[in-house]
């Protein structure tokens, strides 16, 4: 999207780089004179930059705000937010930046930025933005690269175009840590239940469960993997779903806290007790994993220290720099509380 009267700035890094056959990181070395590069290298770059007509972007536009960014999120009412927020905050307090919180703009989790946004960003002048749980359309990804606006995205929904710097949790990592703790109880009957399906997070957890099951020469059962759209009502309808299958779980990992909540409601709906009669593992640990009753086993992911990792990234990015890899993973690891236990047998106590 280009607005009536604005002009195209010339070709972008990425087009650069792709000419030259080597990556933006590599690109950006030899456009900001870094020695690390190989001389061959060096030259083919340096032609593209000078066939294609390259023009570098001063570490600040004159039309924008010294240390000004924003920070686009959905919604500021979660503790998922909130803790986004305060690494943000936090980091850009440390970088002397100001940052401008737009909340609301998305019409639903992992959505798209409303068009007149952009608009806004100009007008404000900000130096670069930070988007979180954001799904940009090409047209928006153009506008951004056009006008040299430095992003980075936090926990993108979907896959991000080539040369976008990105932050999130190992979220695999996460699914199989989640997956391989509930086998070691002596688990084998055990249930996932994802976000949305198209969601880069909720697939490489619902991939992580696959594949500790696949390690473990446990089946993986198509009844048992459901999708709650990282809703506690949906999540609800899920569990109530997969107990009454012939044949129904000892165990479910859910990929969100907020929707192991939901789960919580349906066991009890049921009258079944956690972990007595059935195991829960959520993911995130937010502070609800703790206030839940039993108290909530969850994988971890560093909400503050991603946001603040990203911060870090674009200030590197305004001043003109280019991180040496686009993906960056934090680890995530398994907090163990009360709400997992070894899977009851017919002559157990704890069916009475």
């Amino acid at each position: 999207m280009v607005r009536a009267g604005s002009t195209t700035t010339g070709p972008t890094l990425a087009v650069v780089a792709r000419a030259a056959g080597v990556s933006v990181p590599t690109a950006s070395k030899v456009v900001n004179g870094r020695e690390d590069v190989a001389p061959e290298t060096r030259r083919r770059v340096t032609e593209a930059l000078e066939r294609l007509g390259y023009v570098r972007r001063p570490r600040l536009d004159a039309t924008r705000t010294p240390g000004l960014v924003d920070l686009v999120v959905h919604s500021l009412d979660t503790s998922w937010s909130g803790a986004v927020l305060h690494g943000v905050e936090e980091a850009a307090h440390d970088a002397g930046l100001e940052v401008v919180v737009s909340a609301g703009l998305t019409r639903s989790w992992g959505g798209r930025p409303e068009p007149g946004w952009l608009d806004k960003l100009t007008t404000r002048g900000s130096s670069g933005v930070l988007f979180n749980l954001a799904e940009l359309t090409p047209s928006q990804y153009a506008w951004l690269d056009q006008h040299r606006v430095p992003f980075v995205m936090i926990d993108p929904v979907l896959e991000p175009q080539p040369g976008v710097v990105s932050v999130g949790a190992a979220n695999r990592q996460g699914g199989v840590t989640a997956t391989e703790h509930l086998l070691s109880l002596g688990h084998e009957r055990i249930a996932v239940i994802g976000g949305y399906r198209r969601k880069l997070c909720s697939s490489a957890r619902v991939a992580g469960y696959r594949s500790a099951l696949t390690a473990a020469g446990v089946r993986t059962r198509r009844e048992y993997v459901r999708y709650g759209d990282f809703d506690e009502v949906v999540a609800r309808r899920r569990m109530l779903e997969l107990l009454d299958l012939p044949e129904p779980p000892t165990a479910v990992f859910v990929c969100s806290d907020k929707m192991a909540l939901g789960v919580y409601e349906a066991l009890a709906q049921c009258g079944l007790r956690v972990p007595d009669d059935i195991s829960v593992v959520g993911f995130d640990d937010l502070p609800e994993a703790r206030w839940a009753t039993p108290a909530l086993t969850t994988v971890r992911q560093p909400l503050s220290e991603m946001a603040a990792t990203a911060v870090r990234l674009l200030v590197r990015l305004m001043a003109g720099e280019q991180p040496e890899s686009t993906r960056t993973e934090l680890p995530t690891w398994l907090v163990q509380r009360a709400s997992t236990a070894p899977p009851r047998t017919e002559s157990d106590p704890r069916r009475s």
